[in-house]
């Protein structure tokens, strides 16, 4: 059921790009439109690990200059039957995760300095096995392709309402023009929501222990309601935790990019009880 909601999220969002297209210059916008949407997703594809690495100012570091982090990775991937991903560290004093790439092989595993410093070992282990089980559910490709056409749905409305029709006969609805990009950013963070209790459960399974990551995210939610980070909005589905509460991000159900970190520590804590993720 979880991926079929995915699909029908993900087709929503294709059909609300199309739809932005049709608006500005009819048929041949409506077709315009399919034609960028399918060229976006390819070159998301490609790119989706350098761009999300550049969207929260991430670098790359090797074995030498995170013995630590990559030990624990090496360690947690070998049980969840993944290739090594690349590492990386960026500079935001809150704590938070992400994985990025197109395929497990290229894979990116990305952790704060914040979290380096904020969690212990056995928190770090639970937040890396939740990535880790990103991975293994392919989950971190799909989120770039929702951010990219989201993305992609605001820049096209901001043509049609600045823009507009050419042909001297015609103009998009300004009302589409501006329902559209919000339409867009709810699908996107309901895909993010539906796969992040698919993420917590796999990740548990990953660690063995599901108090781990339940322990994780009460800190990391915590924090991110008092450390700001500097990420745009259509990026922040990819965190482990939404990354703008501090700055007034998390406002509502339908506008959360992730599921209330109340119920998935609930969640957790009863997989514990039933002895699961061991």
């Amino acid at each position: 059921m979880g991926n079929a909601r995915v699909f029908v999220l993900m087709a929503g969002l294709t059909a609300l790009f199309v739809m932005v297209g049709a608006s500005i210059a009819g048929r041949a916008g409506m077709v315009l439109a399919l034609l960028l949407a399918a060229g976006m997703n390819v070159f998301a594809w490609f790119t989706s690990d350098t761009a999300a690495l550049r969207a929260f100012r991430a670098r790359l570091v090797s074995e030498a200059e995170a013995p630590e982090l990559y030990a624990i990775v090496d360690r947690l991937r070998q049980r969840a039957g993944l290739p090594m991903p690349r590492l990386a560290i960026a500079p935001h004093a809150q704590p938070n995760a992400f994985a990025t790439g197109r395929s497990p092989e290229k894979a990116v595993v990305c952790v704060t300095d914040g979290l380096l410093r904020i969690l212990n070992r056995d928190e770090v282990e639970g937040v890396l096995a939740h990535e880790l089980a990103h991975i293994r559910n392919g989950d971190m490709l799909l989120q770039t392709l929702a951010a990219t056409l989201s993305g992609a749905v605001g820049m096209m409305s901001q043509a049609g309402l600045y823009g507009g029709s050419r042909d001297g006969q015609s103009r998009p609805n300004p009302l589409t023009m501006l329902l559209a990009p919000l339409a867009a950013m709810l699908i996107q963070f309901a895909i993010s929501r539906a796969r992040e209790f698919k993420a917590d459960a796999t990740g548990a399974e990953i660690s063995g222990r599901p108090l781990q990551l339940a322990a994780a995210l009460g800190k990391i939610n915590n924090a991110a309601r008092r450390i700001p980070m500097d990420v745009a909005p259509t990026m922040a589905p990819l965190a482990q935790v939404d990354p703008l509460q501090a700055v007034g991000g998390g406002i509502g159900r339908l506008f959360a990019t992730h599921p209330p970190v109340a119920e998935r520590i609930a969640r957790l804590q009863e997989m514990a009880g039933r002895g699961g993720g061991g």
